[in-house]
């Protein structure tokens, strides 16, 4: 017959190693602007959906919702930028936008429109985290990790440097 004290040690020992199997696995991702992690089993919904602010720019988004009050965003955001018809006049608006871009680059400015900008208290998202991406590619491949560590209840990470082939202006990005 087991006396207390080892009844107690036992199911102590039974609890931590029933503890240690249930850990959570999680979902990591490394950003140039930070880190979100996530426990998988903690993830209640996973949305992408695009959308136009202002007739300015066009944004795609992937949302994730967890059981707390945080909900993680990280979006690309694409200027609609004036085309023409005439091929001469398209070829001056691009030039203008890629040495805007060179200008910003050699000055050593971090370009505005790779930053998520918020303007308090218009713009205020209560318990959102949000993450500026490069191209629409790293929308999907954050999107397929994801969908990837839902479905298989997996660790999982992935890291995304910043795209230096995208052209935040036009919205043209290398795919990488």
């Amino acid at each position: 017959m087991a006396t207390p004290s080892k009844t107690l040690w036992l199911s102590a020992l039974l609890f931590a190693s029933l503890a240690l199997s249930a850990q959570a696995a999680f979902w990591r991702c490394e950003l140039p602007g930070g880190v979100y992690m996530v426990s998988i089993p903690s993830i209640s919904s996973v949305s992408t959906h695009e959308y136009v602010v202002g007739g300015v720019a066009r944004v795609t988004e992937l949302t994730i919702g967890t059981n707390s009050a945080v909900v993680a965003r990280f979006y690309y955001l694409e200027p609609m930028v004036p085309k023409t018809s005439i091929t001469m006049g398209q070829t001056v608006i691009d030039k203008v936008q890629q040495y805007a871009t060179e200008g910003a680059t050699r000055a050593g400015v971090e370009e505005v429109w790779k930053k998520v900008v918020k303007d308090y208290p218009v713009t205020t998202h209560a318990h959102t985290v949000e993450y500026r991406l490069d191209s629409l590619d790293q929308v999907k491949k954050l999107q397929t990790s994801l969908e990837g560590a839902c479905h298989t209840g997996k660790e999982t990470q992935i890291k995304l440097t910043a795209d230096e082939n995208a052209d935040p202006l036009s919205g043209s990005g290398s795919g990488n």
